[in-house]
């Protein structure tokens, strides 16, 4: 296990699993959307080129399952998805809190984003995005896994699942 994405529905914690599983593992972590996104929530011009030399690497973990221009070249290129399965009771609260908390802080993201209060009013919203297209990004996913032969998969149903693999791996 040295190129692993980590896959999940926005809010299941891919990125603290990511860098944990990176820690164990010593390997080099990429967070996806520091990558992706540009200032006002643009795509970064450098984005395939970024993922494309770091896919050239001998290892990496990524904290996704791949913006569209990239995906295809991630999944093709790694060696094992871990799957964050996670259901929606255990989802959707995660997000409400990590938006909540970043428009009440203001906190600095990604290529210098904030979510604004504003911005829990338009579909984008993560929250909102999340809901209305769980059911659709699961099903993209379980077909995906199924189809990538090449791939170990490792689909973990619950946080507690999650932390048991942690403890057994390596």
């Amino acid at each position: 296990m040295r190129r692993v994405l980590v896959v999940a529905m926005s809010g299941a914690g891919k990125t603290t699993a990511a860098r944990r599983i990176a820690a164990r593992l010593d390997l080099p972590f990429h967070e996806m959307d520091v990558l992706a996104l540009g200032p006002e929530w643009s795509t970064r011009p450098a984005l395939e080129s970024d993922i494309a030399a770091i896919l050239r690497e001998p290892a990496w973990i990524f904290d996704s399952w791949g913006y569209p221009q990239v995906r295809d070249a991630m999944w093709a290129a790694a060696d094992t998805v871990v799957w964050l399965d996670y259901p929606r009771r255990v989802v959707l609260p995660r997000l409400l809190r990590r938006s909540l908390l970043r428009s009440w802080r203001r906190e600095p993201l990604f290529g210098g984003n904030v979510e604004r209060w504003r911005d829990w009013f338009a579909s984008a919203h993560p929250l909102w995005f999340a809901v209305r297209t769980f059911r659709q990004r699961r099903t993209y996913l379980a077909a995906r896994t199924a189809r990538e032969n090449h791939l170990r998969i490792v689909r973990l149903r619950s946080p507690a699942a999650f932390e048991t693999w942690l403890r057994e791996l390596g």
